[in-house]
């Protein structure tokens, strides 16, 4: 999906490169802490920068080691450029957070793992947040995911960058189950229309979000057809 060394991004000097082991859900185990210490020593990594995505980028690495630090890490590649799926970002959730709501965790993990692989027009960015302080950035997301105590809302059409948008809502109040089969259908439906390059912000706002919302409607029957219902 991406050219030159294998998840591999070339740096501002055009010599070095940084790379980004995948990290579900900003998770990290403590074999995959020490593995990352390690590599940094073994090849004098000098930089290691934590991302908005919840990830660790390992920055300034010569191209010749490329291959040997992701056979060492033994971790797979977090995307960073290509159009697929780079990561979701979650919050603690119910696990830890005396504010959660929902487990986003959870659900964070089985979205990421459910979708990583899948080719979409652009990068693809989610955030699920177990409570309406929404930590996990999720009105600013191509998909964002929100839970509060009735269930779970779901946004779609938010970006943070250099014209950024609040998302959309899709949906309100849903189980897990149909967060799961939303968050599929909008992929879908994405893939299927939107132009090369094209992130989800702009093409809701190319294509109209009510068009979007009428189409899903015909395929969809917990979202309800006055977008003002509770």
């Amino acid at each position: 999906m991406e050219d030159g060394p294998r998840g591999a991004i070339v740096q501002r000097d055009r010599t070095s490169y940084a790379i980004v082991p995948r990290t579900p859900a900003g998770i990290v185990s403590p074999e995959h802490l020490e593995s990352i210490i390690k590599v940094v020593r073994r090849y004098n990594i000098p930089v290691i920068k934590m991302t908005s995505g919840q990830r660790m980028v390992l920055v300034g690495i010569k191209e010749e080691d490329i291959e040997k630090i992701w056979d060492e890490l033994g971790m797979t590649v977090g995307q960073a450029t290509a159009p697929c799926v780079h990561y979701v970002q979650a919050c603690p959730g119910t696990v830890t957070c005396k504010y959660g709501k929902q487990d986003s965790l959870a659900l964070g993990l089985e979205i990421e793992e459910l979708y990583q692989d899948m080719n979409l027009p652009a990068k693809f960015k989610m955030g699920v947040s177990g409570c309406p302080r929404c930590c996990g950035e999720s009105y600013l997301r191509d998909i964002g995911v929100i839970g509060d105590a009735k269930g779970w809302n779901v946004i779609f059409g938010g970006n943070s960058g250099g014209r950024p948008r609040i998302g959309d809502v899709v949906a309100k109040n849903l189980s897990k189950e149909e967060v799961l089969d939303l968050t599929r259908r909008l992929l879908e439906y994405y893939r299927k229309n939107a132009r090369p390059g094209e992130r989800t912000a702009r093409f809701v706002e190319r294509v109209g979000f009510e068009t979007i919302r009428s189409d899903l409607l015909t395929l969809i029957p917990y979202i309800p057809l006055d977008p003002t219902r509770p």
